[in-house]
């Protein structure tokens, strides 16, 4: 099937590769890109039309007046991938590619009649490269323990931003807004189990290791965030346990 990729943009003009993104649309030329420019107040905007001036109906920019956050553009552009380009798989990356387009693309060759959604995880072994910030590591590590405790079954790394649906689970998880701006990645397992079960969601979730993946300098999510998470993480809890 052919490929929709949501890209939420936030302030990118210096993390935007557009040769990365033009390769992958020459390569692929009936995928497409969904860039949600999500209130950015630097050269962004211009980038992306950069970008669409070259490769046309390929690339669909979605401009936000004002910032609201990672989820909202996400669930923005997975709804309008969903309405506008029927029966096709569709997933998310960020901007910065830490997640490569080819890892993209080998996670998506999972899908399956009975696998309706693949995600990417940074799970480190001994042949693969995974670059991660310590302390975002060890943060990670203890955040997907508490997780997978409130899900009742193991997930290591619903964080990466490596995620490729089904068409037919667009709604189910995107139709609502999220609670949490930069969680909303867990919601989505609480969104899938609730509609399925436990069992059967195990049935329809694969999740991948991933061969690379590389954190950039300018990483968004800060420190201090970190300190928000639990918040985040009670709300869900009450809402979905």
């Amino acid at each position: 099937k052919n490929l929709c990729v949501i890209i939420p943009c936030f302030n990118e003009e210096n993390r935007i590769q557009k040769n990365l993104f033009l390769k992958f649309l020459n390569d692929y030329p009936k995928n497409r890109i969904v860039f949600i420019n999500d209130g950015s107040n630097d050269n962004t905007f211009t980038i992306l039309n950069h970008l669409k001036a070259k490769k046309g109906d390929q690339v669909i920019i979605l401009n936000n007046k004002k910032n609201l956050g990672k989820a909202e553009s996400v669930r923005k552009g997975m709804l309008f991938a969903h309405e506008n380009f029927k029966n096709t798989h569709i997933g998310y990356l960020d901007a910065d590619l830490s997640s490569s387009f080819d890892e993209f693309l080998r996670v998506a060759k999972q899908l399956s009649k009975k696998t309706l959604f693949v995600f990417g995880s940074r799970i480190l072994k001994l042949d693969n490269k995974i670059s991660r910030k310590k302390y975002r590591f060890i943060i990670g590590r203890f955040i997907a323990t508490l997780i997978s405790n409130m899900l009742k079954f193991s997930v290591y790394d619903t964080q990466c931003g490596c995620k490729v649906f089904d068409y037919k689970l667009i709604t189910v998880i995107f139709e609502k807004k999220f609670i949490s701006k930069w969680l909303f990645d867990v919601e989505i397992f609480f969104r899938l189990r609730r509609q399925y079960g436990k069992q059967k969601l195990k049935e329809l979730v694969k999740e991948i290791p991933l061969e690379v993946w590389i954190d950039t300098p300018d990483s968004r999510v800060s420190f201090l965030y970190f300190f928000k998470i639990w918040s985040d993480l009670f709300k869900i809890n009450q809402k979905y346990n």
